[in-house]
């Protein structure tokens, strides 16, 4: 499914774009299924195992951030974990032996109001033994410049392992720019039509901003690793192999881990708020993104000046 030149793009960059993998009825299946379980967050006052809500939500207003365990609520995206197109475009990144991590979420992004994400890499949470891990995010809805898009650094799966602990020494999932500096003058925004999928390598830096457009950004992201990269320090449950090896959606699991050199940073102590990300990223001390309540300031980053962020958004636009 991927050309010579995608698989080229996301070794050296570490990411790529594949459009519109999703055939109509697949989407909007996906869609149908998302809407009903976000109607389940009307009467809520808390999060649940499975909806992670808005600081804004309330029980008459609902206001879902986050999908957090997907296949526990409906089949369908477990079913699509697997997806064959999907399978196809990882193969030649990861290899045949493909494991989904745990079952997924849907980030959502509703209008004038999706919660920002915070700059980060994926595998700060969970440290493997190699780094043919990676990330799949899977477009319900257009992704364009003004609702959220997910916003890379390329290049920086190359890089150190950046610290994702707060000034009391907590994991909190994100990037302190205040004590570990950033050029992001080079960030691209990922843009593309619904039905598009988006892959980032495991150690890739990324980040979203609020959506303050009017159109909806959803976004349903499975983490893969090769069936020979196992999880360290307890980032995963290894005690129900039967379960561990169930998770494997394409190919053969093992019982040989492959070891390979790796930046790794273990994501201990715990983080002071449990649940999700957008938990984790609360005490996070300098936050980089605004949110919906906020104006959309200027650029926190020592290297960005205004005309830095013009040139990168020309560069997105022009590698999208």
């Amino acid at each position: 499914m991927l050309t010579r030149e995608q698989i080229e793009h996301y070794r050296r960059e570490g990411y790529v774009v594949v459009e519109r993998l999703l055939d109509a009825d697949t989407l909007g299946e996906l869609r149908r299924v998302t809407d009903e379980v976000v109607a389940g967050a009307r009467g809520l006052t808390d999060h649940t195992k499975v909806l992670d809500l808005e600081p804004t939500h309330t029980p008459e207003r609902p206001r879902v951030r986050r999908i957090k365990s997907p296949h526990l609520a409906h089949p369908f995206y477990w079913d699509m974990a697997g997806h064959p197109p999907v399978m196809a475009a990882l193969e030649p990144l990861i290899g045949r032996d493909i494991r989904v991590r745990a079952g997924g979420k849907v980030n959502l992004k509703s209008p004038g109001y999706g919660a920002p994400v915070e700059w980060h890499q994926d595998w700060a949470f969970y440290p493997h033994t190699n780094d043919d891990v990676l990330a799949v995010g899977i477009l319900l809805d257009d992704m364009d410049e003004g609702n959220g898009p997910m916003m890379v650094l390329p290049r920086s799966h190359r890089g150190p392992i950046h610290d994702h602990h707060d000034a009391d020494g907590a994991f909190c999932g994100g990037i302190d720019l205040a004590r570990t500096p950033l050029d992001l003058s080079g960030a691209v925004a990922l843009t593309a039509p619904a039905g598009s999928v988006t892959i980032h390598h495991a150690r890739l830096v990324h980040g979203s901003a609020v959506n303050r457009s009017e159109r909806p950004r959803r976004l349903l992201f499975f983490e893969y690793a090769a069936a020979d990269a196992w999880p360290l320090a307890g980032t995963e449950p290894l005690d129900d192999l039967d379960g561990f090896n169930r998770r494997v959606v394409h190919g053969e699991p093992t019982l040989e881990p492959r070891l390979a050199p790796a930046p790794v940073r273990i994501p201990l102590p715990k983080a002071v708020h449990q649940g999700s990300l957008y938990e984790n990223q609360r005490t996070l001390g300098h936050r980089y993104f605004a949110t919906a309540d906020e104006p959309e300031p200027a650029p926190e980053s020592e290297s960005e000046s205004e005309s830095e962020q013009g040139a990168a958004r020309e560069r997105a636009a022009a590698a999208d």
